[in-house]
């Protein structure tokens, strides 16, 4: 088979479309042939030499995939040979085949075609995971989304609009801000020209937002901690402003408030298998209902994925950017 390799980290012109050996499914897991993938900012990390894919696991980028399963290894049970498929991946995402365990396949929603499907994986595991199974979000709550135009944001607006809860974003620019307003975003914040503490303070009469999801990291985490309500919580998923910064444990405490941070992909196969079942019980019948649907900017063949990578970090799109994979 083909996929992306990185043999030296780099630019995007470090990604090469190369032959590789087949791999091959083991103890509770399947091979997929992939239709389509995604581009995801840890697959920028992991180019550049800053992300390894967790040890055992495919050294290709690629979070996600769709496809058709081609064959199943010793003891898998619920799936078979020619079933269409999205799966959440440690990596091989970039490559026409991937292997992935069983716990972490999904069946193509109703109503998104195969490739479309690929947009959905990651996105919906990381804001179901983090925004409801961690956060706990609830109706009538408000929810602050960072880069409400990226795909995270794009899932976290429509999920959290779907539960009952306010929902507050920044994007840059007003092209962005009109889409994640079609998509429900109630609080529109341009953090060009806007400071979004102040902003939330007004539209919320100064109660702040109970739950920020965040990808800045250092750079924002003051200014998150003064934009929370009482009893906030602030989630970390991502790190663009950088690692380190100083917390004043006073604020957080006056408003008994809590900061986490998670990452998806180092999880181990039976915490990823408990969100994915999340997801498929909780977020795929929004989807199927027309409630919730992906975002995709544009898709490019898997062989230009430095374009795609070119096109995530010029930060002009909106959604999701595909990958597809060449069928044989």
């Amino acid at each position: 088979m083909y996929a992306i390799t990185i043999p030296e980290p780099g630019g995007p012109e470090a990604l090469v479309w190369a032959e590789v050996p087949d791999p091959v499914p083991g103890e509770g897991e399947v091979l997929v042939e992939v239709v389509a993938s995604a581009v995801n900012r840890a697959d920028l990390l992991q180019r550049q030499g800053f992300y390894d894919p967790p040890p055992g696991t495919s050294p290709y980028p690629g979070l996600e995939c769709s496809g058709r399963i081609v064959a199943l290894g010793s003891g898998v049970a619920g799936w078979a040979v020619g079933d269409e498929v999205c799966a959440l991946l440690a990596g091989g995402g970039y490559a026409q085949k991937v292997v992935v365990p069983a716990g972490q396949l999904l069946p193509v929603p109703e109503g998104v075609d195969l490739a479309t499907a690929a947009a959905l994986p990651e996105v919906a595991c990381t804001v179901w995971s983090n925004i409801f199974m961690i956060a706990h979000l609830r109706p009538g709550e408000t929810l602050l989304v960072h880069g409400g135009a990226s795909g995270i944001g794009t899932m976290a607006i429509q999920l959290a609009k779907a539960v009952g809860a306010r929902v507050a974003v920044t994007a840059g620019g007003p092209e962005k801000l009109a889409r994640c307003a079609e998509l429900g975003a109630d609080i529109l914040i341009d953090y060009r020209e806007q400071d979004f503490v102040e902003e939330l303070a007004k539209a919320t009469d100064g109660a702040g937002a109970d739950v920020v999801l965040d990808i800045v990291g250092a750079k924002y985490l003051d200014r998150n901690v003064k934009a929370l309500a009482v009893n906030g919580r602030l989630v970390v998923i991502g790190l663009q402003g950088g690692v380190k910064a100083e917390l004043n444990l006073g604020a957080l405490l006056a408003k008994r408030a809590a900061v986490m941070a998670t990452t998806l992909r180092a999880r181990p196969a039976d915490e990823k298998a408990a969100i994915v079942a999340a997801v498929r019980e909780h977020v795929w019948p929004l989807i199927a209902a027309g409630t919730v649907r992906p975002v995709v900017d544009r898709a490019l063949p898997l062989a230009e994925a430095a374009e795609g990578h070119r096109v995530l970090e010029a930060g002009g799109h909106v959604g999701k950017v595909l990958l597809l994979a060449p069928q044989a």
